[in-house]
């Protein structure tokens, strides 16, 4: 094989090449790189989980707030309901987004935690066993080649020297022929060192071209060594490169509540509930309820007695008053939409009645007299039957203007059974009356 010399040759080119000497560390690690890529992985789902955990938090405690909201506010009927559904699609997702979160931790980021253990066996010295083997694996294939390479290098280097030192020997004797003051001893030197450098040049060249010749022979078995080496590096990548994506079409699959048959109920159920919404039929309940449509005690002309001492607000006149037919007065139709709404809504709560006037109609005998007269107006015992004495078990404080307030042992007058909301109707003893907790009080033994 024939080499020129050129003076360029002297420059080192840098080659990136994988059969370089050395730059099969770059496979071997890719194996560490693996190693962390499950820890980046496992840091990734653990981090959505905590965004999946607080979300689902948020929207629980969004609808808590706004559920109370809501309830106490002055919406009613059937578009308070829809808007209370709002919220319980939130409590829903809510329960979703926990069940996305477990998924995360308990199934996907134990699956790639398992996996790592299984698959990277740490050393004593540090490092892994995986890591080791492909290190050595590409240093043995490597090592006769290498060692080639390197005499390669030395004789390509001796022979650049042999070329540049004739080189230079002949420019020497070139000049010394022009030169007078040379004696032919001084010539006959410089033309031996000519021919001495000529016989370098062809001895290493012919070592340089020996050596090439033997690196040559040797590559197809240094390459066929570093390709084994190297597709077992593969195969180990290959199991990452496919768990990796297994381990992540798990985790759309979590994530993926469209394709959750219980997240599309929640939204086909709020859209029902919103659909159900009826402003007719609020409009028509709040007239039975609140407007012209409720009964009402017209006052009647009323003998005194010593019994009609106590006077009611026009609220309880009104509780007082249901499901008793009074005299001379019609019910309208909406009155029977009553019936609907058994539940007290949020509105009918809040609602404040004013109670500067008030005569004892609620006591009125003659409210539920029968056609014929035949009750008697002054029978003692017209609420004998409903008041009990109670003791408070515990403080209460009115939170509306027609609640009680009490401390705990004091005793009181109840009035009115407990109604469908747990409040009963007392009388303290300094004559206000109100509504109470039925819970919050005991009967007298």
């Amino acid at each position: 094989m024939s080499v020129a010399y050129d003076d360029s040759v002297g420059v080192e080119v840098s080659s990136d090449s994988f059969w370089e000497v050395g730059n099969y560390k770059r496979t071997v690690k890719r194996i560490d790189d693996g190693h962390r890529l499950c820890s980046d992985l496992m840091n990734c789902l653990h981090e959505r989980a905590r965004i999946e955990k607080a979300y689902a938090q948020q929207l629980t405690e969004w609808a808590r707030r706004w559920r109370q909201l809501v309830d106490k506010g002055p919406q009613y009927g059937t578009v308070e309901k829809a808007w209370i559904a709002v919220m319980a699609e939130a409590e829903r997702v809510s329960e979703l987004h926990l069940e996305v979160r477990a998924s995360l931790m308990n199934e996907d980021v134990e699956k790639i935690k398992n996996w790592q253990k299984e698959s990277f066996h740490k050393q004593m010295m540090g490092g892994f066993k995986e890591t080791k083997e492909a290190e050595d694996g590409f240093r043995k294939a490597q090592k006769p080649w290498a060692k080639k390479l390197k005499e390669v290098d030395a004789a390509k280097k001796a022979y650049h020297a042999a070329c540049k030192e004739e080189k230079l020997a002949i420019s020497r004797e070139s000049n010394s022929k022009a030169d007078p003051s040379l004696n032919p001893e001084q010539l006959k030197k410089l033309q031996d060192k000519v021919e001495r450098c000529k016989q370098d040049v062809l001895r290493t060249k012919e070592k340089y071209e020996k050596s090439l010749k033997e690196l040559d022979q040797g590559t197809p078995q240094y390459m066929e060594n570093m390709e084994q080496v190297f597709e077992q590096c593969q195969q180990f990548e290959e199991k990452r490169l496919r768990f990796f994506r297994e381990v992540l079409l798990e985790v759309q699959k979590h994530l993926d509540l469209s394709a959750v048959a219980s997240y599309k109920n929640i939204y086909q159920d709020l859209e029902q509930k919103i659909k159900a919404a009826d402003a007719v039929e609020d409009l028509r309940w709040f007239r039975a309820n609140h407007g012209p449509g409720m009964s009402m005690n017209w006052p009647q002309f009323e003998e005194w007695s010593a019994d009609l001492n106590r006077t009611l607000s026009r609220r309880e006149k009104k509780k007082a008053a249901d499901g008793v037919t009074l005299t001379g007065i019609n019910q309208t139709g909406d009155q029977s939409l009553q019936n609907k709404h058994s539940s007290v809504s949020s509105y009918e709560k809040i609602q404040t009645y004013p109670t500067d006037w008030s005569d004892d109609e609620s006591n009125n005998p003659f409210s539920s007299m029968d056609a014929n007269g035949d009750s008697n107006p002054f029978d003692e015992d017209t609420n004998s039957g409903l008041e009990v004495r109670v003791r408070a078990l515990y403080d209460y404080e009115g939170q509306e203007h027609d609640e009680l307030s009490f401390k705990a042992g004091d005793e009181l007058t109840k009035i009115e059974d407990e109604d469908e909301q747990g409040w009963c109707k007392g009388r303290l003893d300094n004559g206000d009356i109100g509504l109470y907790p039925a819970n919050y009080v005991e009967a007298i033994q």
